[in-house]
């Protein structure tokens, strides 16, 4: 009897997740960590097409723009081999790591649009400043988690994960300008979810530390609902950590979303995604949620639409919007048909 008591007071503390209403939205106007222009843009246009109101028509969604961070001028020169423009990327997620511990600290859930995926590396800092305990689910065809060293491209965008877990922490040099970010968070707590591009030196992280990934080829055997669930229950077995996720529109297929930097053909469809983050918003744990690699300056008129709705479509389903539409106020049951012979 004893023992019965202790559990029920246990269930009773246990905390009660319930997805978050109040949603606080950042712009990061920033494409250093790729080569390509145009991803700096893509805040401007999501705006643009309504992100903001669409959000705010989600059933009891309130929503505050913070605006775009301001990108400081990095006067220090970071020589790293291997490393472009690493001086602005940290500069740049530095003051978006302060950026988003504010919005959770305000008691809202961050969403982030980029922006190439380097600000990864802030937006996960600035979460990990209020949530220890969180979980990383990184949905990309990429798994970025190159070293300076394993990079053939040199673009920071493709390293975020790797600067961030510290498993891999004695993998870098000394890099100047990031002394204000420890790598402390665990790869242990992060998961994979739509690659299908992923270098040598990657592969023999991910399987090295059993980072529960799954792959397009995973995703096809086993269902997207299959997939996500299984990620969760292996990160998050007691359904109980805060749950962040860095989303890159290049997880789409090139046909989905041909407005980004990095297409790989054979993704995630749209209806995929979709039910990814109405599946992550049901655990009403999501705290943080980052949209990245939207390249508005990619492809004709008709791309940029697509790929924009689709980045729509992705942040209104993580934020709560139905697919079966909403109840009509003060109505509850369907009109009962009477049938005349």
């Amino acid at each position: 009897m004893n023992n019965l008591k202790v559990f029920v007071r246990g269930m009773s503390q246990m905390k009660k997740w319930e997805p978050l209403k109040q949603v606080g939205v950042v712009g990061v106007p920033f494409e250093k960590g790729q080569k390509k222009y145009g991803v700096s843009i893509a805040p401007a246009a999501m705006r643009s097409a309504g992100l903001i109101e669409q959000l705010k028509e989600i059933d009891g969604l309130n929503v505050k723009d913070y605006g775009d961070i301001e990108i400081p001028a990095c006067h220090e020169n970071a020589n790293v081999d291997n490393m472009a423009y690493l001086s602005l990327v940290s500069a740049c997620n530095k003051s978006l790591s302060s950026k988003v511990t504010q919005v959770l600290k305000d008691g809202r859930l961050a969403v982030t649009i980029g922006g190439d995926h380097s600000i990864g590396v802030g937006t996960v800092d600035g979460h990990f400043n209020v949530n220890e305990d969180m979980i990383l689910i990184w949905v990309d065809a990429h798994a970025d988690i190159n070293t300076n060293k394993t990079s053939e491209s040199g673009s920071v965008h493709g390293m975020p994960v790797a600067l961030l877990v510290k498993e891999l922490s004695d993998y870098w040099p000394y890099l100047p300008t990031m002394d204000w970010q420890v790598p402390k968070f665990s790869i242990k707590n992060l998961g994979y979810i739509g690659l299908r591009s992923v270098d040598h030196y990657e592969r023999l992280a991910i399987e090295k530390y059993h980072v529960p990934t799954f792959a397009m080829e995973d995703i096809e055997d086993h269902g997207i609902t299959k997939s996500i669930n299984h990620i969760l229950h292996l990160l998050d077995p007691e359904k109980k950590k805060p749950i962040h996720v860095s989303f890159d529109i290049d997880s789409l297929d090139a046909l989905e979303a041909p407005s980004t930097g990095t297409s790989v053909r054979g993704g995630l469809t749209l209806r995929e995604a979709i039910k990814l983050m109405e599946i992550i918003h049901s655990t009403g744990r999501l705290r943080a949620l980052d949209l990245v690699e939207i390249n508005p300056a990619i492809g004709n008129d008709s791309d940029r639409k697509r790929t924009i709705e689709a980045g729509l479509c992705i942040l209104k389903a993580a934020l709560g919007f139905s697919r079966r539409g909403t109840t009509p106020r003060g109505v509850t049951d369907l009109p009962v048909q009477t049938h005349h012979n």
